[in-house]
């Protein structure tokens, strides 16, 4: 028996022979070209059926290289190989052929020449968007090389006024948090008024049978400071009303000599029973009124020096050389908090509370939403400072930030003493063994790096009392769980308000502090849910939750 099969493909046509016994099968051209292929088939073990299929299948392979060597002839590809042509029709990188781009190399020598800063002013015939551009394109024979010239006219025109835009956003964020609201000016105002006609807004806190606890290592003591009354209140009744045990919490609340009334009127008037809250100015402290206080001296020449080195927020945003995320970083810098001595106080806690041996220090833009007493039962294993760090997290923006992030490693004095890729921690709500850090040397180091930078002419590092924190305390933090701390609130808007509910501990570091017009009104009302806007005097200075 004779099984004689044909295809016809293109013009062609193809014929496969197949013996009776189904030894031999022959493929051949139809037009008395020689035996093309031969097959003997040994055994009959082979399954005929899988054989027949496979032989279809090569037959079918074949006539496809031919078609496409034919193709590739016609299109003036007389050198490419059947293999290779197939490769390149099956795509990049398969039987050895490479990818080749389409996009003419005019394009990429245009694109990759620099185009003068100045180029584009009074230029009216640059596309304004992308419709523009296309209609553009669209209306004339355009060549590769005008095409390019087009393209790069215009995203260059973009990105400039993008930077100009995004420059614009950090300086009026920067004048904003910069500011004293008037909200929080009239508050200050009428509780200073308050103390001066009312007796019980002069009530000394704490009073005098609750002064023994202020020393009482028993006790859970926190230390705030702050010359904000409103972000400090809101402090303190978030502590004390997530507290599991609040007749154990002490409060010690510094402040400076201009707030010190305010401060106490405020807690005399609104009571956080049976919480003990301490209300004292810097002043009031024995220490700090003798001799020579190193971080006083240092914030005044570190004033002097900043007046001259900036030239100014005018300056830095007339910089058109730097990215705007440095110039952000500039204008954070000329903040006042960064020259504030409430933000420079807690290098000298040891000094200040010489008869506590533990305390948890909080900056004035957290929120407490967990009892805090766990803290006390962390193992510091000899360490100083309890903090979180910030080189691990999903949040990437936030939680990135490494020694690298703060120092400035290009020069000499930073580069041969530290590790750049060193994670980095955060201020802000930090455990103190006072006991252990009247061991070291660190306040010392932080005064000496602190000099360091006023001689570099601020070389060192840019942003306030972090850095030098960071090289006082190195070697002596003890990393605790991220759940006591979260950070960014005042960055930016896409933590999500679940997950920043669930933290124990969140802060608003950042421009966009909560008692701003700045702040993100998705997160504000974890900070706002602690503040009574019914008080009268919180009604009268007109500070609403939003």
């Amino acid at each position: 028996m004779c099984m004689c099969l044909s295809w016809f493909f293109v013009s062609e046509k193809m014929q496969l022979y197949v013996s009776p016994s189904l030894r031999h099968i022959t493929v051949f051209p139809a037009k008395g070209f020689k035996e093309f292929m031969k097959v003997k088939v040994g055994s009959r073990r082979v399954s005929y059926r899988m054989l027949f299929y496979s032989l279809l299948f090569f037959t079918f392979l074949l006539r496809f290289v031919f078609v496409l060597t034919a193709v590739d002839t016609i299109d003036g590809e007389t050198k490419c190989s059947t293999i290779g042509c197939l490769g390149k029709r099956l795509g990049p990188g398969i039987l050895g052929r490479r990818f080749e781009s389409n996009v003419p190399e005019v394009i990429y020598q245009v694109l990759e020449e620099p185009i003068g800063k100045d180029e584009l002013k009074g230029r009216s015939d640059v596309p304004q968007s992308l419709e523009d551009f296309m209609a553009e394109i669209r209306k004339g024979k355009t060549d590769a090389k005008t095409f390019a010239f087009k393209l790069r006219e215009m995203v260059t025109l973009l990105e400039q006024r993008t930077r100009t835009a995004k420059i614009q956003e950090y300086l009026y964020r920067h004048v904003a948090s910069s500011s004293i609201p008037k909200q929080l000016h009239c508050l200050a105002l009428k509780l200073a008024n308050e103390h001066s006609t009312n007796a019980a807004a002069r009530l000394q806190l704490p009073s005098a049978e609750l002064v023994p606890a202020l020393v009482d290592n028993s006790y859970f003591h926190f230390v705030l400071a702050s010359d904000n009354v409103l972000a400090a209140s809101v402090v303190a009744k978030s502590l004390v009303r997530n507290s599991l045990r609040p007749q154990k919490v002490v409060l010690h609340i510094i402040t400076d000599r201009k707030t010190y009334y305010p401060m106490q009127a405020w807690f005399s008037l609104h009571p956080l029973t049976p919480a003990i809250i301490e209300v004292k100015a810097l002043h009031h402290f024995d220490w700090f009124t003798k001799g020579k206080v190193p971080v006083l001296e240092a914030m005044e020449k570190d004033q002097r020096v900043r007046s001259q080195f900036r030239g100014g927020s005018s300056a830095i945003v007339a910089n058109n050389t730097e990215k705007p995320v440095v110039i952000a970083a500039k204008l954070q810098a000329l903040s006042p908090k960064y020259n504030s001595v409430m933000n420079h106080i807690r290098i000298h806690l040891p000094e200040l509370f010489p008869s506590l041996n533990k305390v948890v220090f909080l900056d004035d833009d957290i929120v407490i939403q967990t009892d805090l007493s766990p803290l006390w039962d962390i193992d510091m294993n000899g360490k100083v400072n309890g903090a979180v760090e910030t080189c691990t997290g999903e949040d990437k923006f936030v939680m990135s930030k490494r020694l690298k992030s703060y120092l400035n490693f290009s020069h000499p004095l930073i580069s041969k003493n530290f590790n750049p890729n060193e994670c980095a921690w955060a201020y802000g709500m930090n455990i103190f063994d006072l006991e252990a850090w009247r061991k070291t040397n660190i306040s010392l180091t932080y005064h000496y790096w602190v000099e360091q930078n006023l001689k570099s002419d601020l070389s060192l590092w840019q942003l306030g009392t972090l850095p030098p924190g960071l090289i006082a305390f190195h070697g002596h933090v003890q990393v605790i769980d991220p759940f006591w701390h979260m950070l960014g609130l005042g960055y930016q808007d896409n933590t999500s308000f679940s997950d920043a509910e669930s933290a124990g501990v969140i802060h608003f570091n950042g421009r966009a502090k909560p008692w701003l017009e700045i702040a993100f009104p998705t997160l504000r009302p974890l900070w706002a849910k602690y503040i009574n806007f019914s008080d009268k005097f919180i009604k009268s200075c007109h500070i609403r939750a939003s």
